[in-house]
């Protein structure tokens, strides 16, 4: 085989052989094809596509280009959870506890924040002396012990990937939904789910901006799960606002543990319950959605899904008053409040331009090596749908540095919208794909 005829293949329109996608992904894998042969073969699939079969036999190349993680020594079904990530989407710091309180195994591996779409490692990290580097054997002996156990990627977790997707960022070729898909699902499938649980982000906070390309991108990834034999679920949720009222690493990790104790944001509450209820479905512990969702309120409920969290932390190097008493978390020395110039509704609140003021202040990074403050952020007191009267706080600014801040309520100008009329409601939850 030659990369020029796969790629000339693909260009007019071709389906690639299962042997053919083996050969490329493994030839970019150990540099026998250049990067400017990768690059005009992922420009062709932008324009041409790829058939399921394809994209399936792309997933399984990347997944299986490294390590893969073997789960099968845990006992039950295996569920991951993966988001495409958003402005205050801490749905994973709520969800892993909750559904190991219930009996469903997660050993996952989350990755750091780029931009405003905060990590879930990052954010473990405002716990006092939390590890996120764990060996393969400690990573499962703790879900053994406990349940749940929540570190950083593997080094060697689907190189070919890696590559490509590092490639795609600087050649105009990241949208294309086939190669979206096929990255995010070969990190699931290498990390050794049985079933896998994605929550695909639409809206202005999000990389999927429309409905119509949420659903195409969520379509392609359940089907993959299909074509590889791991049941698929997809829940596309709205981010054209931040989810719930707090977005920093330190004040997340604090409105987590609240929801954890059945405290937290209605809408927070209600994605963790939607996607915490269908994990344990796919894993077989209920036989409905409604039963799944009353479990899980059982256990905020009882205390012993902010237990579970607590026995994580502690089992991971950290400090577990922390969870208890959330004060002990980084905090910022500078408090500004954001007030409401007039009365009216609150129509809109551009979750991409509060997402880059959160990067401003120092919550997210801008490169992969850039350090992040974990105390500084936003916490949101009004959402989309309030009312609200000239001089209330929309939102309190948790700042290190005064230039910084200065920097944030630039990024802010703008950001709400106020109406005399209330605006139309809009759903959390627009679709299940499954």
């Amino acid at each position: 085989m030659r990369m020029v005829d796969i790629i000339a293949k693909k260009r007019d329109g071709g389906e690639l052989t299962t042997e053919e996608i083996q050969f490329l992904v493994r030839g970019y894998t150990d540099g026998s094809i250049p990067d400017y042969q990768m690059s005009a073969w992922a420009m062709a699939v932008v324009f041409r596509g790829m058939t399921p079969r394809e994209t399936g036999d792309l997933t399984l190349a990347m997944a299986g280009s490294g390590e893969q993680l073997d789960l099968s020594s845990l006992k039950g079904i295996k569920v991951d959870k993966h988001s495409t990530g958003g402005v205050g989407d801490k749905t994973t710091l709520v969800v892993a506890p909750l559904v190991a309180a219930a009996g469903i195994p997660v050993a996952k591996m989350s990755g750091r924040g780029l931009g405003y779409s905060g990590g879930t490692i990052d954010k473990l990290e405002s716990f006092t002396g939390f590890e996120v580097e764990r060996t393969r054997e400690q990573f499962l002996q703790q879900v053994r012990d406990i349940g749940v156990s929540v570190i950083g990627q593997s080094g060697n977790l689907t190189p070919a990937d890696k590559k490509l997707y590092a490639l795609r960022d600087v050649t105009a070729t990241v949208e294309a939904v086939p190669l979206i898909a096929s990255s995010i699902m070969s990190k699931k499938i290498a990390a050794g789910a049985d079933a896998i649980l994605l929550d695909v982000k639409v809206g202005k906070g999000a990389f999927m901006k429309s409905l119509e390309e949420a659903e195409t991108l969520a379509r392609a990834m359940v089907e993959i799960g299909k074509q590889v034999g791991r049941r698929t679920v997809a829940v596309i949720s709205d981010m054209n606002q931040p989810l719930g009222f707090a977005v920093g690493n330190a004040l997340e990790v604090k409105e987590a543990i609240e929801t954890l104790a059945g405290k937290g944001p209605r809408d927070l509450t209600e994605l963790a319950l939607a996607v915490g209820s269908r994990m344990l479905l796919l894993g077989g512990l209920v036989a409905s959605e409604q039963e799944g969702r009353s479990r899980l309120q059982e256990i905020m409920a009882d205390g012993s899904a902010v237990e579970k969290l607590a026995q994580m932390v502690a089992a991971q190097g950290g400090d577990k008053k922390d969870v208890y008493d959330a004060e002990r978390l980084p905090k910022a020395t500078i408090i500004h409040e954001v007030k409401a110039q007039e009365d009216g509704y609150l129509t809109a609140i551009d979750a991409e331009a509060v997402g880059h003021a959160s990067v401003v202040l120092g919550a997210g990074r801008l490169t992969k090596d850039m350090p992040i403050d974990l105390a500084v952020g936003l916490v949101l007191h009004k959402k989309r749908g309030d009312r609200v009267q000239k001089g209330d706080v929309l939102l309190t600014i948790h700042a290190n540095k005064d230039e910084l801040l200065q920097s944030a309520l630039q990024e802010l100008k703008g950001a709400y919208s106020i109406s005399t009329e209330a605006p139309i409601e809009q759903p959390l939850i627009y679709k299940i794909i499954e």
